[in-house]
């Protein structure tokens, strides 16, 4: 039994990591300009091919993978570590309000700074999405400690999402053109844009946060045995709850400074990596929810740039259309067991 289990892990890696790297290349030769597989080549180990061609990959191609990579990965291990703080597989960041309220801080932000004509930095950004991701957690803290009930508290966690939603709606109303024309596709969800400096920052903030989470994997596994046991298993509850959303805000927040509010895939792929590892212990679990999260999102952009090219759909409205489906057959799939 032991030996199966240890087979389908493994086997499980191995599968994402086939189908990362058959997405990454698949990635790189997408797109409105034709490139051939030796031309990419030479690029990647930096020969001359063409100033456009080498602008084309290492400016625009792989600065938007590997965005897609990092903070699709950052959003699936947001929704795990949520899952785990509220003990059901249906909350996530986007479901919870969570990711809306950063959207609502970043929207701010972006507006006096622009309006001052200064820029946004990725620090002002992340920074300002932060405290947006927490304010909408202390609400949806508090409507837990008087709603038992996790169906009612997602419902809560919806209306705070609309509230956000309304307001930043609300701002761009009354913004200036120049503004409004940057924050339109940001607020849709994209992984377009994106510079090495922003994949620097994203890379460094994800990382730790990453590291941080592999440390509490022992509490993790205790938590998810009940809090009793935690307890008695020496697990200090309220430090270990705060790690616990401190870590899911970091992620969600850094995932909204940089590409918007993403719907789903903190809620879906986590319960497709429990599916498919048949495990639920947290040192498999979290290497399993970044990769693939970050495999599904680079899957759901693939579509977004060329399902309908060369108009780009947002990358949220891919992530709902594979996403949606998944957790409502989670939410049946509960209700029959």
């Amino acid at each position: 039994m032991k030996r199966n289990r240890t087979l389908r892990i493994w086997g499980g890696f191995l599968l994402l990591l086939l189908l990362l790297f058959t997405f990454l290349i698949w990635n790189i030769f997408a797109g409105s300009v034709s490139l051939s597989a030796s031309e990419i080549w030479r690029i990647l180990l930096g020969g001359d091919v063409g100033f456009t061609q080498s602008q084309i990959i290492v400016k625009i191609r792989l600065p938007r993978l590997l965005s897609a990579l990092i903070l699709g990965g950052a959003l699936s291990l947001s929704g795990y570590l949520l899952q785990t703080f509220f003990h059901n597989p249906i909350a996530g960041p986007f479901v919870l309000g969570i990711s809306s309220g950063a959207k609502m801080t970043v929207c701010v932000a972006m507006l006096v700074l622009l309006s001052r004509g200064k820029t946004t930095s990725s620090a002002i950004l992340i920074a300002a999405a932060f405290v947006g991701a927490m304010v909408s957690m202390g609400f949806v803290l508090l409507i837990s400690q008087r709603v038992k009930r996790m169906s009612l508290l997602v419902v809560c966690g919806v209306m705070i999402g609309y509230i956000c939603s309304a307001l930043t709606d609300f701002l761009v109303t009354f913004a200036d053109d120049s503004s409004i024309v940057n924050l339109h596709n940001w607020s849709l969800g994209s992984f377009s844009g994106m510079s090495w400096d922003n994949v620097k920052t994203m890379a460094v903030v994800c990382g730790i946060t990453l590291l941080l989470t592999f440390l509490l994997s022992k509490p993790i596994r205790a938590y998810q045995l009940g809090e009793v046991y935690a307890q008695n298993m020496g697990v200090p509850l309220r430090a270990f709850r705060t790690a616990l959303i401190l870590l899911s805000s970091v992620l969600s927040a850094c995932v909204t400074a940089f590409a918007g509010p993403i719907s789903f895939v903190g809620i879906a792929v986590p319960h497709l990596m429990k599916s498919l590892f048949k495990s639920a212990e947290p040192l498999c679990m979290i290497p399993a929810c970044f990769l693939g999260g970050g495999v599904f999102c680079l899957f759901c952009d693939l579509i977004a740039r060329t399902a309908f090219a060369p108009t780009e759909v947002s990358i949220s409205s891919v992530t709902a259309v594979f996403g949606a489906p998944i957790v409502i057959y989670m939410m049946i799939h509960r209700k029959a067991a």
